[in-house]
């Protein structure tokens, strides 16, 4: 077995996962939920609903004024994948961990759904990631390695459907894949796979995933993403709940394993809190023995990124008022069919913070008992409920589909007649279920049915006992396939890319796939949409960027305004050698900034010199509220804007500053290095040149060429009051040691 480990400081080698690959095993089985904390004390901050910290993380951006602490919500963090190359895929799950996803779904291409078996090696997908033996043993692999990094249990799923469910189960199963989609339902309705055969299947594979301990989660929400006007389905949506959850849990699932597939239906600007939460309510009461797994409303996703988070967002707050076991982070590119790493990973720190940002809400509130709210939750258990015994005086659920009762636009009992319709003998697979001959054996361990074993000398309890065990206890016997294709594998596809793997020395922007050149570029025309499209394309074609295409508009004004965004490609590649790679600043803690000023309190003379009116920067520089150096207690005597340089020297004379801070934007005839030198000049003469620091800064200085013209440091643009105060606490450091202070 290959001693592969991660390092923190180095990219994930996806080769190295690859590696011996026949000889893995899963090192686990089942799935894992995450454990709660009582009281978690992080930070400054107390946490009520909050679970284990990770040992290794990406805090939010604005965690680093909190001392860079992540705490993590109680919901399971879904991020769900679909690039076509589960190789890249394996650098996008690591990314997701350390951002708090510990549900990694992969989904599956549409297409395999009709493939009677399973598919062996690793071609490329289209809308997804064709699900095989070694895609899943090596990202499972992959798990094991960062699940170490993170300090924490990932969960990996992905879907039993389809004609060949029973196949892709068993293989799950060996394979130890976490969670899964299955839900017969989704065959027949959403597949046209013959229901029949889709029922039948669904035994084998759900005494499979019972075995294994895997989570189940359903598909009824599809319902509602198919349907003409998602909000009418809600009470069909629970009937389908209820169909596959009762069937999971007869065949042996655990109920704490059953996950529901819940989508709050609407999104705004409908009133969609107003229509959605009773009908959350509602599922949460007729469904209290079964988990919870919200999902975003992607129906009405348009491609903007802000309107998918913002839909994302209130879809959360129905989570955190009503529960969710599990939170699914359906990535804000539904509408274009971009999947890139970005939104991956926004999407989990959105949920994160919101989740986070919600924590002990339910303390401090609580739903109504009566009015609407219940009254509303409880009309619609009611529909559902009649839904069902209608759907069971026609004679059952096949009976249904064949009328059409599923997907229909009116809100039950009202109809269209424009229901999804199936036939009991349509659809694919129809006529391939037999049945069992009375001598039929299965020696197997998870197996749906009578495994007659004992005809042979077999112990019933113990069927496979009878073969020494079959591949579910003993992994040796599982035939593992490499590559079939010589062409659609991933060693081929990594050797195309193999002078741009992770840590080499030649790089190309990505969005997708590793190297694969792909930018994106946000405009804004003063134009109408048609006019800012083509526009926006010429752009991108005088960039010399390759195979542009819109991805996302959105109208400001009719006539007078449309922002664009273009996707591309860049034809060049960047030498890593040939950057000039800045250095990043040195910066000290507020605390240790904080601890110094109370040791030696300093103070400081500061203005805008010459001519120059300028004082938007230096104030942000300097206040409190912008961040300025005045928060670490440093007193700032203020002179204004166009202050002469002997008046800036002669107020620090007469306070007896310790520091004298110039800013200077006008660089007209280097007006603005000539009055930092003036400066050093005047304190020279004055005599406290050596007893005084002296910083200047300006969007126009650099640094090197203040300090040549006299200054102790410049800062140029990007500088926060952190970088002055850390100069200042050092250079005064500097000069106690040298007895100059």
């Amino acid at each position: 077995m290959s001693d592969y480990r991660l390092a923190p400081d180095k990219p994930i080698n996806v080769a190295e996962i690859l590696d011996d690959l026949e000889h893995y095993r899963p090192r686990r089985r089942g799935w894992t939920w995450r454990k709660p904390v009582e009281d978690l004390h992080m930070g400054p901050f107390e946490y009520h609903d909050c679970t284990e910290p990770l040992k290794k993380s990406v805090p939010l951006p604005p965690a680093h004024y909190f001392g860079n602490i992540d705490p993590q919500p109680s919901p399971v963090i879904t991020t769900e994948i679909a690039s076509g190359r589960f190789e890249d895929d394996i650098r996008r799950m690591r990314m997701a961990a350390h951002h708090g996803a510990d549900h990694i779904m992969v989904i599956r291409t549409a297409g395999q759904s009709h493939f009677d078996g399973l598919i062996e090696g690793t071609p490329q997908g289209m809308g997804g990631v064709p699900i095989t033996r070694k895609q899943v043993r090596a990202q499972r692999k992959a798990l094991d390695m960062i699940e170490d990094e993170v300090g924490r249990p990932i969960n990996y799923h992905s879907y039993v459907s389809g004609v060949a469910g029973p196949d892709i189960a068993v293989m799950f199963a060996e394979e130890g894949v976490n969670g899964v989609h299955q839900d017969p339902q989704y065959n027949v309705i959403y597949r046209n796979i013959n229901m029949i055969r889709s029922f039948v299947d669904a035994c084998e594979s759900k005494k499979l995933i019972a075995w294994a301990g895997m989570a189940q989660i359903d598909g009824a929400h599809n319902a509602n993403a198919t349907a003409r006007e998602a909000w009418k389905v809600m009470p069909e949506l629970m009937v389908q709940h209820a169909i596959n959850a009762i069937f999971s849990a007869r065949v042996g699932v655990p109920k704490s394993n059953i996950c529901l597939s819940t989508v709050p239906p609407t999104a705004t600007p409908a009133p969609c809190v107003y229509m959605d939460l009773p009908y959350a309510v509602a599922l949460r009461d007729l469904f209290h023995e079964y988990r919870m797994r919200a999902q975003m409303n992607t129906k009405y996703i348009e491609s903007s990124t802000r309107e998918a988070t913002v839909t994302h967002v209130l879809n959360m707050v129905i989570s955190k008022l009503t529960s969710a076991d599990i939170q699914s982070t359906i990535t804000p590119d539904e509408g274009r069919n971009v999947p890139w790493h970005i939104y991956n990973i926004e999407a989990c720190d959105t949920a994160k913070q919101t989740l986070v940002g919600l924590d002990g809400l339910m303390e401090m509130v609580e739903l109504k008992k009566d009015g609407y709210l219940r009254d509303k939750a409880r009309e619609l258990k009611e529909r559902a409920v009649l839904f069902m015994e209608e759907m069971l005086e026609l004679g059952g659920y096949f009976a249904a589909v064949e009328e059409g009762f599923f997907v229909d636009s009116g809100i039950y009992p009202e109809r269209n007649g424009d229901g999804i319709v199936r036939k009991m003998n349509g659809g694919i697979g129809a006529g391939t279920v037999f049945k069992r001959e009375a001598d039929y054996m299965a020696p197997v361990t998870a197996h749906y049915g009578y495994n007659n074993v004992e005809q042979y000398g077999g112990d019933p309890s113990n069927p496979s006992a009878l073969i020494g065990g079959c591949t579910l206890e003993c992994p040796d016997k599982i035939v593992y396939i490499d590559e079939l294709d010589d062409v659609d594998n991933v060693n081929v596809r990594m050797s195309e890319t193999a002078d741009f793997t992770p840590g080499s020395k030649k790089i190309r922007p990505e969005m997708e796939w590793l190297a694969d050149g792909t930018v994106m570029l946000t405009m804004f025309f003063p134009a109408p949409k048609q006019i800012a499209e083509a526009a926006a394309l010429e752009c991108a074609r005088r960039m010399n960027l390759a195979e542009c295409e819109v991805i996302s508009r959105e109208v400001m004004h009719p006539v007078d305004g449309t922002r664009i965004e273009v996707k591309g490609k860049v034809p060049f590649e960047i030498d890593v050698d040939s950057l000039v790679i800045p250095k990043e600043p040195d910066v000290l803690s507020d605390d240790v900034i904080r601890k110094d000023i109370k040791r030696r309190p300093m103070k400081i003379v500061a203005a805008t010199v010459g001519e120059d009116e300028h004082s938007v920067g230096l104030r942000e520089i300097i206040d409190i509220k912008h961040g300025g150096i005045e928060k670490y207690g440093m007193e700032v005597v203020y002179l204004g804007t166009s202050c002469p340089p002997e008046k800036l020297v002669a107020a620090a004379v007469e306070v007896n500053a310790d520091a004298i801070m110039a800013s200077t934007i006008i660089s007209h005839d280097d007006i603005h290095y000539k009055n930092i030198a003036k400066i050093d000049q005047i304190a020279r003469e004055m005599g406290i040149r050596d007893k005084i620091i002296f910083v200047a800064g300006g969007t126009q200085v650099t640094p090197e060429l203040a300090r040549k013209a006299g200054a102790d440091e410049g800062f140029g643009r990007g500088t926060h009051g952190v970088h002055n105060a850390t100069f200042l606490i050092k250079k005064r450091w500097e000069m106690e040691k040298e007895g100059r202070m």
